[in-house]
């Protein structure tokens, strides 16, 4: 898989830090990290990026919401992690979602799916 820009949707600090670690291990650039629903929609204008993932719940909203909100003027890849993978395929039957805790090959088999959904 080619390098990618990825913006990181996540609340809980820690754990944004161990994906966006992950993901630059990888050999992709973090292009935004954020904790909001509201902060994911702007930053994904702002910065285009490659690929978004991002937590099914976010502190203001959902990650969901989020990404409904963004598909609406940008057609963006996106993976959802989240403790409730049925909940979001209840929303979202089509969605590319990881549990949490993830393992680094579920993350690069979900991106590659993402990107070719």
């Amino acid at each position: 898989m080619k390098a990618l820009r990825i913006l990181i949707a996540e609340d809980e600090a820690v754990i944004a830090m161990l994906i966006a670690e992950v993901l630059t291990g990888l050999g992709h650039s973090i292009c935004a990290s954020v904790m909001t629903a509201d902060d994911a929609v702007t930053a994904a204008h702002q910065h285009h990026p490659d690929l978004i993932i991002a937590d099914a719940g976010l502190r203001d909203s959902s990650g969901v919401e989020a990404i409904a909100t963004i598909r609406k003027t940008a057609n963006i890849p996106h993976v959802f992690m989240s403790g409730n993978v049925a909940g979001v395929l209840a929303l979202r039957p089509d969605a590319v979602v990881i549990e949490k805790p993830f393992h680094e090959a579920e993350l690069v088999d979900a991106m590659a799916r993402a990107i070719i959904a």
